[in-house]
């Protein structure tokens, strides 16, 4: 899709591989000017990559990704490259605006400094228009994210993508006296002290249907799989900033968009409230609340939901439903870590950033901080790295074995 901001670095890997090796072909298709492929192949999520007619990939990959795919043998190779690594001074677990943020702060005071993340950017990949980044007008997360880490590259920072968190082991249960940050990929990493930025992903529904039916019609990128339902009739559920704001950009592209709020007001700005009012084809429905995904099977068909009001269950007909109801923490990872979490599982900090394990800080949209910003991200980042440093000159370094 031409709209969807994960797109380009796929179609970039695939034609890099293919210009490189001619042993390799590729062919893109834009499913919103192909629509005849978009059914043939059941489609109705992008990026779908394919290899030799076999579904491959789904959503944003990048070439290190693919290439690990095909490469089965490269996982272990690197987890035992980072094995040998050298213990960092502050290791940070995350790599979107907080962990970038927490990066060049450290890097700055001239300390071994290195981050581990799935992917560089986090969320703000995922996030196409902001407006509300102080001195910047107007930008595109992918946009902004290659610009964090074009900065953060500007530093000896040691980058590991790729890479997941899978336990985090405190000092002074460590054999060794360093923090040990383990990986899904068996590896671990060692650090003097750790900042956690590892960020939130999308909320779901919990709904019959919805897991059957996700990427079949469920989606949670209005940007990237909007053109895949053009001429269609869709829901977005959820009333705040994000709901309205992806209502208002399918609207363009739909014949009708119908907004689920589970509340009985919106929580969206009013600025898009009234844009969103303006438009013939959104209908705005309050108190509602989804029980169910209905499908045939291959795609969605049709919403069930509970008018909270009057008791009544509704059913609405149609192709795709977008979900936009907040944020869960990443924090799964750190269940048996001992660092405190909230009942929402959000890392739990003091106002140097501070967790509940001596060493182990954190930042960004995981922790209690409220209101979820990027420039509050940023912000909460270099507050955590500070904290860190301060840490480090008050707290003597494991004794060598």
């Amino acid at each position: 899709s031409l709209s969807c901001q994960n797109c380009p670095d796929v179609v970039q890997a695939l034609n890099m591989m293919a210009a490189i090796n001619p042993k390799i072909k590729s062919t893109m298709i834009d499913g919103a000017a192909f629509q005849d492929e978009i059914t043939e192949r059941n489609i109705m999520a992008v990026p779908s990559v394919y290899l030799n007619g076999e579904v491959f990939a789904q959503g944003r990959i990048s070439l290190a990704e693919i290439l690990k795919k095909v490469d089965t043998g490269s996982a272990k190779k690197e987890a035992e490259a980072l094995n040998k690594k050298e213990p960092y001074e502050v290791l940070v677990v995350g790599g979107g605006p907080a962990g970038a943020s927490a990066a060049i702060y450290a890097a700055r005071k001239g300390i071994r400094t290195g981050v581990v993340a799935e992917r560089f950017g986090g969320q703000v990949m995922d996030t196409m228009a902001i407006e509300n980044f102080i001195s910047v007008k107007e930008t595109e997360g992918p946009k902004l994210a290659a610009a964090l880490e074009e900065h953060v590259k500007e530093y000896s920072v040691d980058i590991m993508s790729e890479q997941k968190a899978d336990n985090i082991v405190s000092a002074e249960k460590s054999e060794d006296g360093y923090i040990n940050v383990q990986l899904e990929s068996g590896a671990t990493l060692k650090s003097r002290s750790v900042i956690l930025s590892t960020g939130a992903r999308w909320r779901e529904m919990n709904v019959p249907g919805e897991q059957e039916y996700r990427n079949k019609g469920v989606a949670y990128c209005p940007h990237c799989d909007g053109p895949l339902f053009k001429g269609k009739r869709v829901a977005v559920i959820g009333g705040g900033n994000s709901g309205i704001e992806a209502a208002i950009d399918l609207a363009g592209l739909v014949e009708h968009v119908t907004v689920l709020e589970f509340a009985d007001t919106l929580r969206a700005d009013q600025v898009l409230v009234n844009k969103a009012n303006s438009m013939g084809n959104i209908e705005i429905i309050k108190e509602a609340q989804t029980t169910e995904v209905i499908g045939d099977g291959t795609r969605v068909t049709a919403l069930n939901y509970l008018d909270r009001a009057s008791g009544e269950a509704k059913q609405i007909e149609l192709a795709g439903i977008f979900v936009q109801i907040g944020l869960v923490p990443n924090s799964e990872f750190l269940k048996d870590s001992g660092v405190e979490l909230s009942p929402r599982g959000e890392i739990e900090i003091s106002t140097k950033g501070e967790t509940s394990v001596p060493g182990i800080f954190a930042a960004g949209d995981v922790t209690t901080v409220p209101y979820k910003q990027i420039i509050i991200a940023m912000g909460e980042g270099s507050k955590a790295s500070l904290g860190a440093f301060d840490y480090l000159i008050r707290t003597p370094a494991p004794a060598k074995s």
